[in-house]
C-alpha cells in the first residue's frame, strides 16, 4: 500500500516536470510542494511541510524536513535539512552539512562538513568547512547572527549568542565567543610551537 502510494505521488510529480533520475528511490510526503525545473537526484527523502522552488537542485542522499527552499537553490549531496530552516534564492548547502532552524541568505555558501543551529545568516556569506554554531550549553538554546558579505573560514567555532557584523572575516580554526564588528579580522588561534631535531622517544 505505501508502495503504491509512493508511486502515485512520483508519477504526479513527473508528469508536472521535476526531474527524478533514479524515481524509485525518491519519497516525498502527501503535502510536499514543488515549483518549475527542479531536479531531485537518487535516494533523497523529503518529509512533511516542505516548500521547494523553482530550479532547486537537490543531490542524492539529502534527507529534508519542513523547511523552505527558495528558488535556485542547490541542496546535498549527502545534506540534512531540519525543521524552520529557510534556505533563501541562490543559497547552496554543500555535502554533509547540516542545517536546523536557521535562515540561510540569498547567494550565501555552507559548502562542506558543517552544522547550523538557530543561526540567521546574511546575503553572500560564505561559511569553511567544519563551521559550526556553537547553540546549545546542555541547558538553552542561543543564536547566531553571521550578516552580509562575512567570510567564516574553515574549521571555526561560533559560541552563541554571537554577532558578526557586515564585511567581517573569521580566521580558520578561530573559536569565537564576543560578537565581531563590521569589516574586522577576528582571530584566536594558539601559536605555533617547533622543536628542532626532535627524536621520538623509543620503548
Amino acid at each position: 500500500m505505501k508502495d503504491l502510494y509512493q508511486k502515485n505521488l512520483r508519477d504526479k510529480f513527473l508528469k508536472s516536470g521535476v526531474k527524478m533520475i533514479g524515481p524509485e528511490t525518491v519519497f516525498f510526503s502527501n503535502d510536499t510542494k514543488i515549483g518549475k525545473n527542479v531536479t531531485i537526484e537518487p535516494y533523497v527523502v523529503i518529509g512533511s511541510k516542505v516548500k521547494i522552488g523553482n530550479g532547486v537542485t537537490i543531490k542524492s542522499f539529502s534527507h529534508l524536513e519542513s523547511c523552505k527552499i527558495g528558488n535556485k537553490v542547490e541542496i546535498g549531496p549527502y545534506a540534512r535539512i531540519r525543521p524552520e530552516t529557510v534556505l533563501k534564492e541562490g543559497s547552496k548547502i554543500g555535502n554533509f552539512v547540516e542545517i536546523k532552524k536557521s535562515i540561510i541568505g540569498k547567494n550565501s555558501k555552507v559548502n562542506h562538513l558543517s552544522y547550523i543551529g538557530d543561526g540567521t545568516i546574511g546575503k553572500s556569506v560564505n561559511i569553511g568547512a567544519g563551521t559550526i554554531t556553537c547553540n546549545y550549553d546542555g541547558v538553552r538554546k542561543s543564536k547566531t547572527k553571521i550578516h552580509d558579505g562575512a567570510f567564516i573560514g574553515s574549521n571555526s567555532s561560533l559560541v552563541a549568542p554571537v554577532n558578526i557584523d557586515k564585511e567581517s572575516i573569521i580566521g580558520a580554526g578561530s573559536v569565537i565567543t564576543k560578537n565581531v564588528k563590521k569589516n574586522t579580522l577576528a582571530l584566536t588561534r594558539s601559536p605555533q610551537l617547533e622543536v628542532k631535531d626532535y627524536k621520538k622517544k623509543r620503548r
